[in-house]
């Protein structure tokens, strides 16, 4: 049973914008180590957003800086990213994950729990 649900993915326009959700179903969860991924067809895997460690501050992909935050409620047990003036070339599979004690926020081998991604497809 998957602990991290994402949804609200879909089709936008060009400069268009879409908030991610992901629900947390676990408390032992911390959504100080969340962090989001995100997959296009034919490519690897790469780093989108995180909080960074502690939680305080959050760190972003260089494509995304400016244009994406990550954000949490932690009484919903939800965190969410905020994508803004999207681009084609965001049209990925968006995943949000949950990363262990130690390892780095931005590589997906430091994260132990994966959501099942939902699709982002932005046109032009």
């Amino acid at each position: 049973q998957s602990q991290l649900v994402e949804s609200w993915g879909g089709l936008v326009q060009s400069g268009g914008s879409l908030r991610l959700s992901c629900a947390a179903s676990a408390r032992t969860l911390s959504k100080d180590r969340m962090g989001w991924f995100r997959q296009a067809p034919g490519k690897e895997r790469e780093f989108v957003a995180a909080f960074t460690w502690g939680g305080v501050s959050a760190a972003y992909a260089d494509s995304v800086k400016g244009r994406f935050t990550i954000s949490r409620d932690n009484a919903k047990n939800t965190v969410y990213l905020q994508m803004n003036s999207l681009k084609p070339e965001d049209t990925a599979v968006y995943y949000c994950a949950a990363r262990g004690a130690i390892g780095d926020y931005d590589r997906g081998a430091s994260y132990l729990y994966w959501g099942q991604g939902t699709q982002v497809t932005v046109s032009s």
